[in-house]
This record gives C-alpha cells, structure tokens and sequence, in this order.
C-alpha cells in the first residue's frame, strides 16, 4: 500500500526543477509514491521530468496536453494518487532531507484529517521562517474554530497547500480538490472549505519546506491578466460561507480578507499592464457591489484610512463585468 502520494506540478521551470527533484530523492521510501505533472512545459522541463521518472523510486510522471494552470494540474495528481495521505510540492520549491518520513509520522501519531506545518520562505539568498497562525501545536482541533477572529490573521490566511498533510478521507469528501482553471489563489476557496468542513486538523512546528519568493516566471510576480482571478477565487469563498450555517459570524472574516487582498492589488496596479489595470479596478467595482452591503460597511470602518478610502472611491465606480479571461 502507498502510504504518501505527493503531488508536484511543473510548468517552465528547467532552471529549479533539477533542486526540487533532488530533495525528493532525500525523501524516498518504499511506500512514497512522487506524481509529477507536466503542465505543457516549453522549455527543458519535460526532459528533466523524463530523467526523473526512471531515476526518482516511486515517480509516475504525467503530462497535460495543453497547459491548464496550479489547480488543474493539482488535481490530476490527486485523481492519480494512490496513498493513504496526500502532500503537494510546487515544481521550483525543495524540501529538507527526510522532512516526509516526519510529516508522515506526526500525521499517524496525529489520526486527524490534515496537518499544517511551518515552512521557510527564501527571498534570493535570505531565509525566513512563516509559521502557522495557531498557537496550540500538537494538538487536534476542530478546523472551524480556527478561522476567526477576523482582525487577525488565523489559519485561512495560511494558505499553502505544501504546508500540510492531508488524510485520503477529504478526498472522498470531495473536500481536497482545487477550482479548475484558477490561475492563482487557487489556495484560498481550497483552505476555507477544509477549515469550515473537514472534522479535525492540528499545527505541528515542523520545518523542511523551503518555498521560493521572486521567481520571475511565478504568476505573483507577473501583472497579466491572470492575476486577476484573485476575484474568482474570493468571489468562491463568499458564496459559499454566506451558505454555511454559521455565516453570519464567519463572513466578516471573508469579506476582510477579501477587501484586504483587493487592496493589495490596487496599491500596486502600476506593475500591471494597462488594459488588465482597467479591467482590475471595473473588477473589483463588481465584486464590492457583489458583497453583502452591512458587512462590507463594518470591514470598511475597521480597517485602515488609507486601505478604506482606496475601497470606498471605488465602491462609487460602476461595476464592470464579473467574467475574466482565461
């Protein structure tokens, strides 16, 4: 039996992909299984992956005939997995050697249905330590619990998939797959369903990610308009909280974090391109009017003067069309 499929997608990265395959090497075992997608790649990577699948034990490569972003090419890998437990890696991240016969066994010791675990970020040649927004560690918790308080960053805003582990049980749940075709924050829809409705999670203060920032081909580093699919993705999270039972104490965390990340954006709209700079204020005019009108009013007046007045001149806008392009 496959004790851990992890899944790793690769699009364009021949310059990262021989150090990610090298720290899995670091991490095999007899019952680890390695799923490496291709997602259309047009440079060397699908040479490397080649090279891979005969010499990485437990690599089963796959690729896609045409390129379908982070999330489609996630949940390929989560269609073909075969373990008991589940991780994801990005195809220009690495790992500390052994990491994953840890993780496995704090999962076991655990009996939850996923882990979350800390990870390093590396800028260039700095390195620093994020950790899980939760101060019980080693400890299972009802995942719902963890989701407010709404001023404060909590376990929603750690929104990694790599940073985990996850029990098959949520994919029969149908609560481990991705959004098809969302081209970033894909992770955002993903973290909110599994803390309102898997059963149980735990934090553990275990490192041996190293998640790579400022890489150049990265969508968070590209201001096309596939950026924007930030609003499909948080526009998910909105429609479907506003469903749960608990909603009315649990969307002003969504639409905060909504407003803040909208925020974000238009504080930095010089780095995109003309068109998709329009496109991103009509957008984002939309999904303010789209928002429930009494809590929006509440995030807006507890948020900061300058973020606020940002949101509130374009409340006024007229809303564009909600549809972005592929």
């Amino acid at each position: 039996m496959v004790k851990l499929s992890v899944i790793v997608p690769f699009y364009n990265v021949q310059q990262y992909a021989p150090d990610t395959l090298k720290s899995l090497r670091a991490n095999t075992r007899e019952d680890f299984e390695f799923i490496l997608v291709d997602d259309c790649s047009r440079d060397e990577t699908p040479e490397i992956l080649a090279r891979a699948e005969r010499d990485l034990p437990g690599a089963v490569l796959v690729r896609h005939e045409q390129n379908g972003g982070l999330a489609t090419a996630r949940n390929t890998g989560i269609d073909r997995a075969r373990g008991e437990y589940l991780t994801f890696l990005d195809g220009d991240d690495w790992l500390a050697p052994g990491y994953y016969p840890q993780l496995v066994a704090a999962m076991d010791q655990l009996g939850c249905d996923f882990v979350r675990t800390d990870h390093v970020q590396c800028t260039g040649r700095a390195r620093s330590i994020h950790r899980v927004p939760q101060g019980r560690r080693g400890v299972v918790l009802n995942p719902r619990d963890t989701i407010l308080p709404a001023d404060r960053s909590t376990s929603v805003d750690y929104a990694y998939a790599w940073a985990g582990i996850y029990h098959r049980r949520l994919v029969d749940e149908g609560l481990l797959h991705f959004t098809h075709g969302l081209r970033t924050a894909e992770d955002r829809p993903w973290i909110w369903r599994l803390h309102r409705e898997a059963k149980s999670f735990a934090a553990v203060g275990l490192l041996g990610v190293y998640y790579r920032r400022g890489v150049a081909s990265s969508l968070t580093q590209i201001g096309d308009v596939r950026q924007l699919d930030f609003i499909r993705a948080f526009d998910q999270v909105i429609e479907e909280t506003a469903r749960d039972p608990e909603a009315d104490k649990l969307l002003p965390k969504a639409v905060r974090t909504y407003c803040a990340i909208m925020a974000h954006h238009l504080g930095s709209i010089e780095r995109f391109e003309p068109a998709v700079a329009r496109q991103l204020r009509s957008l984002s005019a939309g999904a303010l009017k789209r928002l429930p009108q009494d809590v929006l009013a509440q995030v807006l007046d507890s948020m900061d003067p300058q973020r606020a007045s940002r949101l509130r001149r374009l409340r006024r806008r007229p809303a564009g069309a909600r549809t972005v392009a592929a």
